[in-house]
């Protein structure tokens, strides 16, 4: 009986639902199309950039990209050296080709020589044969 006066299990903690909002009077009669915004704001807004303390970074392909400091002196070294190290990779396969083309020519010229040989020794004993 006890039980029945005593609110162990109310609902005295649980949030209460909140009313739903009307809209703005201001947004209401704005319009926010795509074509819009991009009329005011510009197709082109520019790269995104940021400044933390004494470092610079621009958003650029989806990466961000260092400008200042000494984290953007290393960044820069790093890209002048991932495309040194893109050209050395393709001239490396260049070279690769011309190996494999001239082993090949050298390959196919032994094998000439060596067929020629051949009929040449075949020819100086028919030669020797018709002397006797």
């Amino acid at each position: 009986m006890l039980m029945n006066k005593m609110p162990f299990f109310t609902n005295k903690f649980s949030p209460k639902k909140t009313p739903i909002r009307k809209a703005s009077i201001s947004l209401a009669n704005k319009d926010l199309s795509p074509k819009r915004i991009e009329r005011e704001l510009g197709s082109d807004i520019g790269s995104i950039r940021i400044r933390l303390g004494e470092q610079e970074a621009t958003f650029d392909g989806g990466n961000w990209i260092p400008e200042t400091g000494k984290v953007g002196g290393t960044f820069r070294e790093n890209e002048k050296l991932k495309k040194e190290v893109r050209r050395l990779e393709e001239e490396n396969n260049l070279l690769k080709i011309k190996f494999d083309l001239l082993l090949d020519m050298i390959t196919e010229t032994t094998v000439e020589a060596e067929h020629q040989k051949g009929e040449i020794d075949t020819l100086k004993k028919q030669l020797s044969r018709f002397r006797k």
